[in-house]
């Protein structure tokens, strides 16, 4: 698939103008203490002029800056222009790397070994994103071990969200001279353990504070998704995607079925659902989205069964506090999480995420730019 067609083939002339100019925050914004740390902020940047923002604080990707079908920049990923939004947030995940356990788990109950354990209710009745003490709420230990690398790691206690053992986790932001975001991310225990990371970030490739992504072109290479019920949590089958709305097999806009009568867009309210890979050797992408106004396509690659696909169903738009006071609107991003399944913990037909001591957790995601020239 790559960046042939048929995206560049459905990728129009329109003009991007309109997108603002991209602009990295200023970083003595996101020097704070919090908790007896340190914040900071890094900036890779490659051979290109591609750059890539991030804070220690949650591990997050604060900007991208990929050149569109003009050469021009656009950050196309969403979020705050200081560290303390990031703490009072409408929407509290926005670029972070998401830990323990990425996505939903029922009611916020699991047994291991024989022993059942309750962690944070924070999202109706069930545990989202390792609750209210995950790892986008935590300030990591930074290196920048190059213009091109940075290395997060955080100790996450026995106990800490209600999760058994202490999780030794390190994560690796690498930018590539072909524009690509490599987040490698590994972990060890010392105890039977669940794990299940993440990463958090909210795409527009129209430009952070464009009004939507419903025009943006989206394939996903999964015949099945997992249906979910009225809280989001799967039921534990799996659904071919094939004539529904969550046929994304071949490119179309997101916004092309997003309004049908559909009991699983109307539990999701819209997509917020978990699409299953189909086999892949890691060569080619499970995911490829473009804008039709920049002509940016971003392509996704993992070594993870499953992506949680959502269409930015929950954002407002009612407050200015976006970068550089841009609102931040419904449907004005999406997010391609790859991803064990959610609930995974009780479902036993589900890919397992179970880390035993002794073991390591390893997985590799990429986020790949590239665009239409005109």
């Amino acid at each position: 698939m790559g960046c042939q067609s048929p995206f560049q083939k459905t990728a129009t002339a329109a003009d991007s103008a309109a997108v603002q100019p991209a602009k990295i925050p200023d970083a003595r914004s996101f020097k704070e203490d919090i908790d007896g740390k340190q914040t900071g902020f890094f900036i890779l940047k490659n051979s290109k002029n591609f750059q890539v923002a991030i804070t220690n604080y949650g591990g997050r990707i604060v900007s991208v800056l990929a050149p569109d079908k003009n050469g021009k920049l656009v950050d196309v990923v969403l979020g705050y222009d200081d560290v303390k939004t990031y703490q009072k947030p409408k929407e509290p995940f926005f670029g972070a790397i998401i830990g323990r356990y990425g996505n939903r788990i029922a009611k916020g109950k699991f047994a291991l070994e024989g022993k059942t354990y309750q962690l944070d209710i924070n999202d109706g009745v069930n545990t989202l994103h390792g609750g209210f003490s995950g790892f986008y709420s935590k300030v990591w230990d930074a290196k920048q071990l190059s213009l091109q690398m940075l290395e997060l790691s955080y100790l996450s206690k026995d106990g800490e969200g209600g999760y058994p053992g202490n999780l030794k986790v390190k994560v690796t932001y690498t930018l590539t001279d072909d524009n690509a975001i490599k987040i490698a991310y590994s972990a060890t225990t010392d105890k039977t353990t669940i794990v299940n990371l993440t990463n958090h970030a909210y795409f527009n490739l129209s430009g952070a504070g464009s009004s939507t992504i419903t025009d943006h072109l989206l394939q996903i290479d999964a015949d099945t998704f997992t249906p979910i019920d009225t809280t989001l949590i799967p039921t534990g089958k799996l659904q071919p995607v094939k004539g529904t709305p969550f046929d994304f097999t071949s490119a179309k806009a997101i916004g092309a079925d997003i309004g049908q009568q559909n009991d699983q867009l109307k539990n999701g309210k819209g997509y917020d659902h978990n699409f299953v890979l189909n086999k892949n050797d890691g060569s080619k992408p499970v995911a490829t989205v473009v804008s039709p106004k920049t002509g940016i396509i971003m392509e996704v690659y993992t070594t993870e069964p499953g992506l949680q696909f959502y269409s930015g169903n929950f954002l407002t738009g009612k407050t200015n506090d976006g970068k550089g006071k841009a609102a931040y609107g419904y449907r004005s991003a999406f997010c391609l999480e790859t991803q064990h399944f959610p609930d995974s913990p009780n479902e036993a037909a589900f890919p397992s995420t179970i880390l035993k001591s002794g073991a390591i957790y390893h997985t590799l995601t990429t986020y790949k730019f590239l665009n239409k020239k005109r």
